[in-house]
């Protein structure tokens, strides 16, 4: 297994690792040290230790871009295309562990369609594992085949200001890998998706046709909260709340608000009143403080219905308490995944890349509500009261929890399913090239 550097990546190949290694896989994950470090104690703390085993690839040694900047989770914002190119240039790296440890089938991520090339050329099969959705990358394909063209499926749309992100991705040159859709034309027969037919099946389903390739949806593939103490402060605080009384703010680990759109949220969680926990995050080694981008006195004035969080909180745990009412998103496909799972509604604010797609997906689910924005992309304090009421203190709220209920039920039922199906399909692809 081999994901890409990105914590959003490198969890749901983990979480697949760990499914894939109790149905008699032995896995090689593969990745850099300091990731490898990140999921090393998680492996510790679960049966499957014997059968999952780290594998270090080695990305070229420059002073600009130290082990410790090798995951974007960490790596500073003028640095990501200066990583890029690094994991670029470690396939050579990868090519010495495969030869080395000669697997019977290689699963594979989006930056990376010369894995499939790499291991096609030793006679090993390479599947393309998606962390992302169907919905989005249906919509990717069609634009990158048919441009501006009607997407099929109107619900799933780009506004003016999100095309940037698009056009940029389109415009990366990778000499010879047809980036950006090599992985998924290099993927042996199947494509596995993190995702679940009760959801997404149109949109599974339409790339199928595109990609002349099986689907196959490996669930949610979400973390259980730990049953260990919980994160004390935090959800001893949350569990004094009213049932879904409270939203949680979060904008995921590798993306940060600046300050005016600090003030903004900050100014609107004053005006809606409800009880919130909001995280906040800057980049690694800037020397920045809540106290310096929040509202002056804001703290204060909140004192008792909110929390802000500096850096980390436990997501599942937090999504899991049934005092909390709604989920204000980046709309990453993680956080889709786990709010759906706990069956709570999500207040959109898509960021950037796939994100707003991905909102799009769950209004269109009906378990959704998306904060405005104006022509530029900016949003306003009022927007962000109205939304954050409409899911937390008007009745549409409830209408929003029992079908994100339903979706729950749903993905639930069909997750033992997708990883039966799932193994199944990866072992008669590893006897079909054995019997060549």
């Amino acid at each position: 297994m081999f994901p890409w550097l990105a914590h959003g990546h490198i969890f749901p190949y983990f979480e697949l690792a760990k499914k894939l290694s109790q149905k008699n896989f032995h896995i090689y994950f593969c990745s850099t040290a300091i990731n490898l470090t990140s999921i090393s104690k998680s492996i510790e703390n679960n049966s499957c230790d014997s059968s999952v085993q780290l594998i270090e690839l080695r990305l070229p040694s420059w002073p600009e871009l130290p082990p410790h900047y090798h995951t974007t989770k960490n790596v500073p914002p003028d640095l990501m295309p200066k990583l890029h190119e690094a994991f670029q240039l470690s396939r050579s790296s990868f090519a010495e562990i495969i030869k080395t440890v000669k697997p019977d089938l290689v699963v594979y991520d989006f930056f990376q369609p010369w894995a499939a090339t790499l291991a096609s050329s030793l006679g090993i099969p390479a599947v393309y594992f998606a962390t992302s959705g169907a919905a989005a990358f249906s919509f990717y394909h069609h634009y990158s085949t048919y441009g501006n063209a009607t997407f099929p499926y109107q619900e799933i749309y780009l506004r003016d200001y999100e095309r940037i992100n698009l056009d940029i991705l389109h415009n990366i040159e990778k000499e010879g890998e047809d980036f950006p859709f090599g992985s998924l034309k290099r993927s042996c027969e199947i494509i596995l998706m993190r995702s679940c037919w009760g959801i997404e099946r149109k949109y599974l389903d339409l790339l199928s046709v595109f990609c002349q390739r099986k689907m196959v949806s490996v669930g949610p593939l979400v973390t259980l909260p730990d049953r260990e103490e919980d994160y004390s402060e935090i959800m001893k605080w949350l569990s004094k709340k009213n049932q879904f009384s409270t939203v949680f703010i979060s904008f995921g680990s590798e993306n940060y608000l600046s300050r005016e759109q600090i003030e903004e949220m900050a100014q609107g969680l004053e005006l809606c009143d409800v009880n919130f926990i909001w995280v906040i995050r800057f980049p690694l080694g800037e020397a920045i403080g809540i106290k310096d981008v929040l509202p002056e006195g804001f703290l204060e004035r909140v004192q008792g219905r909110g929390m802000i969080v500096q850096g980390w909180a436990p997501q599942a745990k937090i999504l899991a308490h049934p005092s909390t009412g709604g989920f204000l998103s980046h709309c990453g496909w993680s956080s889709i995944m786990e709010s759906i799972y706990f069956g709570v509604p999500v207040i959109a604010m898509p960021l950037k890349y796939d994100q707003p797609l991905h909102a799009r997906l769950v209004v269109e689910a009906g378990v959704c509500v998306e904060v405005p924005r104006e022509d530029s992309g900016q949003f306003k304090r009022e927007c962000v009261a109205n939304s954050i009421s409409k899911v937390i203190v008007e009745r549409t709220g409830e209408g929003m929890r029992s079908k994100a209920n339903e979706l729950r039920n749903k993905m639930k039922d069909e997750e033992e399913v997708a990883i039966n199906e799932t193994s199944e399909q990866l072992f008669q692809l590893c006897v079909k090239f054995k019997e060549k």
